[in-house]
Parts: C-alpha cells; structure tokens; sequence
C-alpha cells in the first residue's frame, strides 16, 4: 500500500475510473433508481430535521455557523455567566428570520431563535410548545432555559440514546421498523488511561446488552457495536507502536469474545489515515485467534477518501479467505478530511493520502463498491446518504440480500425507508449512544462533514440544483479534469508559493519512515570533537570588517540566492543535522525535524523578502525631483544564538543579517557549539564567504568581547531577559560609540487562559504539547495555566491522567516524549524550585534515574500573582480565575511585564477578540497549542520583558538590520524639466 499512499492523484485515479465506469445501458436504469431516491430524499426532508436545518441555514451563513458553534459548547458550560455570554455571542448578532428586535436586551432578542429552531428539531408539538412558554417569559435566566431546552432537543433527536438500553427501546419504535443498528458508544480519542478504561467497560456493556436483546438470524439482522480503537488508548500514535499496539490488541480480543458468545457484530471504525496500518495490524492478530473461529461477526470500516482504500479491500478479502470467515466491511466516504488536508501542510508532506475533490471519492467509492461486491469473503455495507451511489450499488449487486445500506442517525431520512419497507433491501442506522453534553461536539463534526458545501445532503437542500447537477457520473467530472488535484488545495511543498517552497517534512507517522530516521540518527551517534573557544575575538572582528564592503556591494540577488543554496544543502543534509539537535541538544525526534524545516523556512523567506523588498525604491514627490530609498549593509553584525534552537535561530539571525549585506559573527550557544559549527561549514559551501560569515564559539566572555567592541553595528540575540539587559548597557557605555541596533528575543511567564466554553479533550491536548514539548525548553512554552475555577477541577484531573501517558527518556528513541535538559545549571536550578513547591505538587512523574531528566510536574498556586520568574523547563503552574473576569485577569497577567506569547480556549469569540485587544504579547494562540510558529505564518517575537522586536520570520524584520539612505535628485537642475516640457498639450 505504501507506493500508492503519497502518489499523485492522476496517477492514482486512473485504474479506479476504470473500475467506476458505467457499463452500456447502466446509466440510464440507474438515473432512474436515483430519480425515485430522489423523490424519497425530499419527502424524508418534511420530517428529518437535519435537512430542514441544513434548508434553513446553511452552513456557509453566519446563522448556521452561529447555531452549530452554540450546540457545540453549551451543554458543557456550568456557570450562568459564562452560558449569557456565549448566548449572546454566538445568536445576538445574527439574522434571525422571526427576530423582531424589539427587547433592549440582546438575549431576549435572540431567544427568538428558540422558535425557529424549535421548528426545525421538533416534530413533537408538546415539546415545541414547552419550547415557546420558556421563550415567551421574560429576563436572561428564562431565555438561558430556552437555549438549553432548545439543546437537548437536538441531542435526543440527534443522539439514539442515553444509555445503551434507552438506544435499544428507541430501535423497537415504528419510525425504526425494519432497520437494525451499529451502536457507537461516542468513543471520542481518549486523552488517558481512566478515559480509555471507561470506554472500554462502555463498549462491553453495550455488547452484553445487544447480546442480550438479539433476535433470531445472522448478525446481519442483528444490531450490533462500532468500536474506535483511539478510544481504548491515549497514545494510539506510531511512536508508541510498539505499547500500543499489544495493549490495543489485547483489548479488542476481549471485546470480541464478549461479541463472539452474544453471536452480534463487531466493527473496528476508521480512523486518520496515519493509523491505518496500525489498525490492520490489530484487525489481523484478532481475527486469526483461533477462539474466535466460526464468528462472522468481526468488521471493519475504510475510508474511500483515503487513496489506499482499494488496497484495504483487497487486504481485508484476503484476510477473510485465509481466516475462513465472511467479514463485514463498511465502506464510508470518509470523516476526518479537513483535518488531515491540514496535517499534511503543516508536516510539509509530499502528497495527501487522499483524494482533493469530492468527486474523486466518488469515483474511488464506487470502484471499492464493486470489488467488495464481487469479493468471495466479505460482506460489504454501503454507507452513503447519496441518491446516485445508493443507485449504482443497487444496479450491480442484483439482488437485495448479498449486502447492506448503512446511514448516519439523523440523516439521509427517507432514502431507505422504501427500500428496507417494500423492497427487502436491508439498512443499518449507525447510531450515536451517549450523554448529550459529551456528544455535541461529535455531532458539529458530523453535520460540517455532510453539511459542507460539496456532500450530497447540502446539495439537495439547494433549490439552485437541478436533479441532472445532482445525479451527474462522477466519473464524467474526474475525467474532465484529468483527475488533478483540485487547484485551491496546493501540494504542502506549494503552500507558500509563488514567494518561496515550503520545507520539506518527513512522515514520521509511517512506521518504515520512522525506522530509516531512527537508524540514521543511532548512526551518527559520534557527534565529534567540540569546537574550540575563541579567546580572542578582535582578528576574527578585523575580518568580518574588512569582508563588509566587498560583500554589501553584491547585487541583492546574489545574496540572495546563497541562502536559497543553503536551504536546499540542509535539506539534502537534513539526517546529519537532525541527528546533531538530538545528540548535542537532547532534542526528541519531531523535534529535530521541525528544527530543520524551520532553518530552511528561514533561508527561503528571508531570501524572498529581500528580492521584494531590499531592491531600490522610487518615492513620491514634486515633479523634477528624483527620491530614492535604499536598504544598505550596516557592518559587522554579532548574532547571539541560544541552545534551544540551536539550528533554526541560529540560521535565522545570521541569514537576515547576511542577506541585507552585513558580515557576521556568529556566537552559539556554549551547550550546541557542534551544530552551528556545521551550520556555518554549510553556510560556505552555499556560496557565503568565509571572512563573511565567522563562527566564534565561546561562553559569556566571548559574547561580551563581540557586543562590547565598537566595530560591532548591530546585536541579534535571544536568550534570558537579564543577558538582553547587560547587552543593552555594554553597547551604551562607550559615550563616542555610535548608537547600535539590538534585536533581542527573549522568554516570558506565559499564560494560557481556559473557560469554561472550551473543549477540555482539545485544551489538555494543547496544554501538554505547549508545557511538556521540548521538556518545556522553548521561549514560547507554556509556564502558567489559569482555569475558570467552575470547571477546573475537571480540568486538572483530565490533564493529571494526560500526563500519565507522556514517555520521558532518550530523545533519540521514538517513543519519547520528554527528553533531559540541556545541562546541570538547568537541571539543578528546575529542581530546586520543583522542590521547594511540593507540598503544592498535583500531579509529578517517575524518570530515568540517570540522567538529567526533570520529572514534568504539574504545580497549584493560590493565585496567579505567584508566579512573576520564568522556569525554563517541564514545570507548569495552574491557578484559577473567575467568571466574567476575564479583562481583570488580562490585565494582572500584563502586570507580570513579559509578552512572548498567551493562549486562549474558548468558543466566546468576543472573548478573543477582548483578549486580543488587552494582551500586551507577540502572540496570541487561540484554541491551539502555543507553540510551533511557522515561519512567515506565524512572526515570533515579544514585547516589554520579553524582547525588543522586530519579529523574526515576519515582514518587518529584515529592514533592522539595515541603514536606510535617501538620495534626492534635481533633474531640473541641468537644463530643465524634461518631463514637463514633453507634455502633449492636448492630452486630458
């Protein structure tokens, strides 16, 4: 499967159009099936409440966002404030068909919303009419009733039931006759240990329950489980392949022996297309156990977005064949499209695992569709809520007993009631089990998923549409395109295009790729000797002096174009200097990759701002009059570059400050000499001179020798605040020293905000990323964590069992999370304040007991107002904050003086857009983590106690290192005005 998972799209679609396309005769018989699906599909609409939602706001208007953005939060919402707030913003400012705007309260006008959709869940009038009372009093609390009420109503009609035992006496009810059920027990991904623990007794459960309620015949007309294995494991990664996948294992063989003696079904969902392998790993260890011979019952689900999806097919007939069984396999177009779109354009991947246009899953669903019809050892079930694919399956299959339809609960309402009723065809509803406010989140993901602009279910609730748009062969689309990837998708390698090539990333979530990066990083384990200290900086000063002039005086391009070289040398050296970030600066894996990647980033952009924006320019001004701006060198720069990022910043300072014309002195940090000293060998070969860029290893003397000579123009450094102040009084002290430029980027006590709107399964992912990544040696890294106190307690017992699954240990093994800081200075200094708090300790993990590993811990303060001094390292401090403080708690965190960055969760868009209007920071990184910035994405740099500006990797960094000069001509000086006298008289 490997050779098709990144392949070209064209390339991939070509055997699978093939595979897709209609036979002669086909088309028009199964036109026809789809027109009286069609008419069945409408008909659903006057009753299923998901597509009269979808009629009345689409999910492209600020009312559908609004509405599906309130469904998602407010269930979990605890306090009245907070739930005010996010009423008002989400509903307050939409327009409301039924609003009048009268009520001077902005809550009151918007409970109008109530009506509208109350008329669009209930069919029930009792329950409308509860609705309305609710909504026709007055004051804040009886509209926040209304909203709640109104909420739940979309969770029962939404979610099958509660408990497994209420979604069972809800399958015995007519509207549900001659349907069965797959149960998904909402297994979100488990962030710990008792999560995964919980889901799993859920699941067995729900099976002994069905086992219990099972009539007569197969499994196949049976109800039965649909099982996510992310929800039986925290860290069902690759890295952790080798843990989780015997736990997992282990786990799945229990559940299906529960399904094996109860004779009902079990299905593996399908997950992100990273966890593929590792499921059919677990899927065929399971299915060969001998004591689960003879059950028919053991399943699977493919994504047909995923472009392995026919090879999945073939492997799971093959299994089924060699494991004597029939195997049902559901065939889904797929759920997690957006995000792994994105997952790719981060990670800088060279093609998606799926397909860019709908159409093309189309195509790749029907090709699937007919292999597993045709196939000996499965049993296929067609999930799809599209009139045309549920045609064409139907056209082939024959007959009605030798698979299944399958839809989502909720919608496609009317499609298969028809077909299941009077024509024997046989339907499966997968059917969400859970507790409503757990469950709204997973119901926004699944109504955005069909609710987008491209799926069959908002296109039908476009009157625009005809019936010949809808039912148009995917086949005919594809082929008219040529199967090419869809033009507003670009390829990762093209995102910032036409300015620059993104870095290229690895996959290390490809087990193979994993291994071949591990083994070369093992294989240079022997890093060399250490660079030698420089004592004496003066003769390395007089050459950078006297290379300036020859190089400022270079065309900008040729500077240009060497840091282009440069780019493409770390990427071709790229194993040679990942290994020296893991080896000489303990950093993990990923992150030696993203040090890279960031270095190239670097070269490129700046690279490409200088073309753009260092080239002469012609200014305005009186008519005979020449003005023009040029951007020059200033002379010798002295860049001070920190152990952290050893490579990207080091890189970065010395690529800006080459690239506007200056030569440099590059001073690493005295823990990584190694890998800036392959940086600058690099640097040469590029093209850059060797007396234009010097490295110069050494401790604090040396730094203070470069800054505290008067040949030095301009300073770059990041590092510690108190360092960036001595530099700034050593370049004042000498009274006949021309005044120089300093660029300092330094740490900061940063905060993250949570309230009680957020998602805590999304915050403790970030939080643990933002904290413990990089064993929280980043500028940017979380240090203080402030909890609305409503839900705090839920929060940190989340985040304490989150902690449980983090792997502190070697950085060069791909299981580790959390590697050693950098040297016993750190270590020693991070412990002695981690155990002078310990009575305040929360949460604390075992480590390696050789070795400077700091156990990550996680620390309780009274207040926020403790913590004024940043801990470079894995400590995170957690304090609450109060309801409807939000600007307050701004304000205090102001207070402390830094500004490097701050995050922020919430689904109250006006508490990010307060947030972002107070937060004295750099960056402001709202419902995600809080580091990783992407070069000119993302400019990293603070303010007050944490730097001086301007931002690297931004727009405005390049021109601080250069003199700006104005030369002003009088062209009218010698003769007149040439332009002037030119003038046609009669023009204008």
């Amino acid at each position: 499967m490997e050779e098709v998972h990144r392949a070209p799209e064209p390339e991939v679609l070509a055997p699978l159009i093939e595979r897709a396309r209609l036979g002669e005769g086909e088309r028009g018989r199964i036109e026809a099936t789809a027109l009286d699906l069609l008419a069945d599909l409408r008909e659903g609409q006057r009753t299923g409440w998901v597509n009269q939602f979808l009629q009345e706001y689409r999910l492209n208007s600020s009312e559908g966002v609004a509405l599906l953005s309130l469904a998602e939060a407010f269930l979990r919402v605890p306090d009245p404030e907070t739930a005010d707030m996010l009423i008002s913003d989400k509903l307050g400012d939409g327009d409301w068909r039924s609003h009048t705007g009268k009520s001077h309260s902005g809550l009151v006008n918007s409970a109008t919303w109530g009506l509208v959709i109350g008329r669009a869940l209930v069919g029930d009038e009792n329950r409308a009419n509860t609705l309305r009372r609710l909504i026709s009093r007055t004051g804040e609390p009886f509209v926040r009733q209304a909203v709640g009420a109104a909420m739940r109503m979309m969770g029962e009609i939404f979610v099958m039931g509660r408990t497994i035992d209420e979604a069972l006496k809800r399958m015995k009810k007519p509207d549900q006759k001659g349907f069965t059920a797959s149960f998904d027990m909402l297994g979100e991904a488990a962030r710990t240990f008792p999560d995964a623990d919980r889901y799993f007794e859920a699941y067995e459960r729900a099976i002994e329950a069905v086992g219990k309620a099972r009539g007569d015949g197969g499994t196949q007309d049976n109800h039965s489980i649909s099982v996510k294995l992310s929800a039986l494991h925290p860290r069902y990664e690759v890295s952790q392949w080798g843990r989780c996948v015997p736990e997992l294992t282990e786990r799945l063989e229990a559940l299906c022996q529960v399904a094996a003696r109860a004779d009902i079904g079990l299905t593996v969902d399908a997950e992100e297309s990273e966890r593929l392998e590792m499921s059919l790993d677990i899927i065929e260890h399971v299915a060969e156990l001998p004591s689960l011979k003879g059950w028919n019952g053991f399943g699977m689900a493919i994504q047909a977005y995923g472009k392995r999806a026919q090879r999945t097919i073939g492997w799971a007939e093959a299994l089924a064949s060699r494991t004597g069984r029939s195997m049902p396999v559901r065939l889904v177009k797929g759920a997690y499209w957006d995000s792994e779109i994105k997952h790719c354009q981060e990670q800088g991947l060279s093609h998606y695992p799926l397909f860019t246009r709908k159409a093309a899953t189309d195509v790749c669903y029907l090709a699937c569709a007919k292999d597993m019809l045709e196939a000996k050892a499965i049993r296929p079930a067609f999930a799809t809520h599209n009139a045309l694919t549920a045609a064409t399956i139907i056209e082939w299959a024959h007959d009605t007993d030798s698979f299944e339809f399958q839809r989502l609960h909720g919608m496609g309402e009317g499609l298969f009631e028809r077909m299941v009723r009077e024509q024997g065809y046989r339907c499966r509803i997968y059917a969400p089990v859970g507790g409503h406010r757990d469950l709204l989140a997973y119901l926004v993901r699944r109504l955005l998923e069909n609710g987008a602009n491209s799926s069959f279910v908002h296109q039908l609730a476009d009157e625009h549409l005809t019936d010949d748009d809808l039912l148009r062969d995917p086949v005919d689309r594809i082929v008219e395109v040529g199967g090419k990837r869809h033009p507003s998708i670009p390829l990762p390698e093209d995102l910032f295009m036409p300015q620059r090539k993104n870095s290229q990333g690895l996959d290390l979530e490809d087990w193979r790729v994993l291994k071949r990066v591990t083994e070369g990083i093992d294989e240079r384990a022997d890093i060399g000797p250490e660079p030698e200290a420089v004592t004496d900086v003066a003769p390395l000063l007089d050459q950078a002096a006297a290379a300036f002039p020859h190089w400022s005086a270079l065309p900008i391009e040729e500077r240009a174009a060497c840091l282009d070289r440069l780019a493409d040398i770390y990427e071709e050296r790229r194993g040679e200097l990942m290994a020296l970030a893991v080896h000489e600066a303990n950093k993990t894996i990923p992150d030696a990759l993203a040090e890279v990647r960031e270095a190239i980033d670097f070269c490129r952009y700046y690279a490409a701002e200088a073309r753009d924006k260092l080239v002469p320019q012609e200014l305005p001004g009186p008519t005979g009059e020449a003005n023009i701006l040029r951007m020059e060198g200033r002379g010798v720069w002295c860049c001070i570059s920190p152990w952290n990022f050893p490579l990207a910043i080091f890189t970065g300072q010395v690529a800006a400050a080459l690239v506007t014309g200056n030569t440099v002195i590059a001073k690493p940090a005295p823990q990584t000499p190694r890998i800036a000293a392959a940086a600058v060998r690099l640097a040469h070969a590029a093209g850059i001179p060797a007396d234009a860029l010097i490295l110069c290893p050494g401790g604090p003397e040396t730094g203070a020798a470069l800054t505290g000579d008067p040949r030095v123009a301009g300073v770059a450094f990041t590092g510690s605040t108190a360092t960036a102040k001595a530099i700034a009084r050593s370049l004042l002290d000498d009274e006949n020293r021309p005044i120089v430029p300093l660029i300092a980027e330094t740490g900061g006590v940063n905060t993250m905000i949570v309230d009680s709107t957020a998602l805590p399964e999304q915050v403790v992912a970030d939080v643990i990323t933002s904290a413990f990544g990089s064993a929280g040696q980043r500028c940017s890294a979380l240090r203080l964590l402030l909890v609305q106190e409503e839900v705090a307690e839920r929060m940190i017992a989340m985040l304490s069992g989150a902690m449980d699954g983090l792997v502190v240990g070697d950085p060069s093994d791909p299981k580790t999370d959390v590697g050693p800081v950098i040297d016993d200075a750190a270590y020693e200094k991070l412990m002695g304040h981690r155990a002078a708090m310990e009575d305040r300790w929360l949460k604390t993990l075992e480590v390696p007991a050789e070795g400077r590993f700091v156990p990550p811990t996680l620390i309780r303060l009274d207040s926020m107002d403790d913590l004024n001094t940043e801990w470079f390292g894995p400590l995170l401090h957690v304090a609450t904050w109060k309801s409807g403080k939000l600007e307050e708690t701004v304000s205090r965190i102001n207070a402390k003086g830094f500004g490097l960055t701050m995050g922020l969760h919430s689904r109250i868009a006006r508490a990010s857009e307060l947030v972002e209007a107070r937060a004295h920071v750099g960056n402001l990184y709202v419902n995600r983590s809080m580091i990783g910035a992407i070069v000119g994405s993302q400019p990293f740099g603070g303010e007050g106690l944490s730097g001086t500006g301007p931002k690297a990797g931004g727009p405005h960094y390049l021109p601080r290192f250069c003199a700006e000069r104005v030369t002003s001509i009088d062209t009218t000086s010698a003769g007149g005005n040439a332009t002037l006298l030119s003038l046609d008289d009669i023009g204008g």
